[in-house]
Formats: C-alpha cells, structure tokens, sequence
C-alpha cells in the first residue's frame, strides 16, 4: 500500500534511438535476428534455385546459369552468404555465453568484434568466389 502513496517518476515523453549508442555485442545481436529473418524470408528462393541447380533437363540448368548469372541476383546470394554466416558465427558465440564461456564485459566485446570480423571476411572470401575471382 506505501507504493500507492509515493509520487511517481517523471517518464520521458520522447526516445531518442539515434542518441542510443548500443555496445558492438548490441548490434551484433541486431544483426543476428536480421540475418536469421533474412534467411526464412529467402527461403523459397534458395528452394527454387537447389530445385533448378539439381535438373538434368538442358533447359533447367541454362535457367540456373541464367539466373545465377545476373548481377543482381549474385548481390543478393551474397548477402545471404554474409547472413548464413553471421548467424552460424553469432549462433556460436551464443552457445559458448550459455555454458557461461566469455560473459565478462571484455570478453563479450571481444567475442562480438570477432563475430563482425570474421563473419565480413568469410563473406569476401565467399564472394570473391561467387563472382569469379578465383
């Protein structure tokens, strides 16, 4: 009953996200969930593409060289590269915080950076070989 009786707290009005400023483990947990949204919502594309890349038919894999040899479609095969990823790497750091493995500020900072660096260099890596580099 006393909590009834006390004055209550001015609450903001109006919240600022751009003053937010999040750690590197905030958006690396950002890009986790948008990675994995990404995935799901890529899902039947990549079907489709795994339905065609499987054809025996002349005429289903000249559509697969066809449509995987666009530009466009290469950009967004790549993302998906780097969402796979970073969801694998970021889904990794996650299992090791839950057995209680680097939840030290210092050690989730790092773990975080190292997520974003290697999930970004994995994906050059990748899309080098994707458009042909080597």
């Amino acid at each position: 009953m006393s909590s009834m009786n006390q004055p209550r707290k001015p609450r903001p009005k109006f919240l600022d996200l751009a003053a937010i400023r999040l750690p590197i483990s905030g958006y690396a947990s950002i890009l986790h969930r948008v990675s994995g949204a990404g995935m799901f919502l890529m899902l039947p594309l990549l079907i489709w593409l795994l339905q065609l890349s499987l054809s025996t038919t002349p005429e289903g894999v000249a559509l697969f060289n066809g449509i995987t040899g666009n530009v466009l479609v290469r950009l967004v095969l790549l993302g998906l590269i780097w969402a796979f990823l970073h969801h694998f790497c970021m889904g990794l750091r996650i299992l090791l915080i839950d057995i209680h493995v680097g939840v030290e500020k210092a050690q989730a900072r790092s773990s975080a950076m190292a997520v974003m660096v290697v999930s970004w260099v994995l994906t050059l890596v990748f899309g080098l070989k994707l458009f042909g580099a080597y």
